[in-house]
């Protein structure tokens, strides 16, 4: 049996992050206007299994699909309880991306990815480069791609993004990164 989950308190370290890292350190200059805006849905699940959660993702693409851009842009689906392990939440964005598909929603949403020991392909564990993608807690991203598309358009160098965020890290340092995720 996996611990209880208090929402309150998975959501509201869900958002200092946002607020501190992805916005703070400026991660994804498109974060701000959604978060501002309130246009993101947090959605904690409880699912335990692999199988609890590609359901409730599926429920949540749809409802993302079917939402007004305006009152819902992008939802962070946290799942503490499930995927826990980086490498087994890594093959599930395969599944993620066949739900995607299966819901004919490929095209018109993606799922991003988000983990508290995210690790890119080639690199140390500890490499602080990793953490542009850790989060407090195993998340998928769901996003429209008309967003963007518009966010892109907003910022030419975004194909720059990822370098420019490696840079920042690379200054703020292990140190940096703790001191900046201290909850006050």
């Amino acid at each position: 049996m996996s611990t209880p989950i208090d929402r309150d308190v998975v959501i509201a370290d869900t958002v200092h992050w946002m607020e501190k890292a992805v916005i703070g350190l400026n991660l994804c200059p498109f974060a701000k206007a959604v978060h501002v805006k309130k246009q993101v849905r947090y959605v904690v699940s409880e699912a335990e299994t692999p199988e609890e959660l590609l359901e409730k993702l599926m429920e949540e693409l749809q409802h993302l699909a079917d939402a007004d851009p305006d009152q819902i842009d992008t939802t962070l689906l946290i799942h503490p309880n499930v995927l826990t392990d980086f490498f087994d939440y890594n093959e599930f964005l395969d599944v993620a991306d066949a739900a995607l598909e299966d819901l004919g929603l490929d095209g018109f949403l993606q799922v991003a990815s988000f983990h508290p020991d995210y690790q890119f392909a080639d690199t140390d564990k500890n490499d602080i480069g990793n953490y542009t993608n850790r989060s407090p807690y195993p998340t998928l991203h769901l996003l429209r791609e008309e967003s963007i598309d518009r966010a892109v358009e907003a910022f030419p160098d975004a194909a720059d993004i990822f370098e420019k965020n490696i840079d920042k890290l690379e200054q703020l340092g292990h140190d940096g990164w703790d001191k900046l995720m201290e909850k006050p």
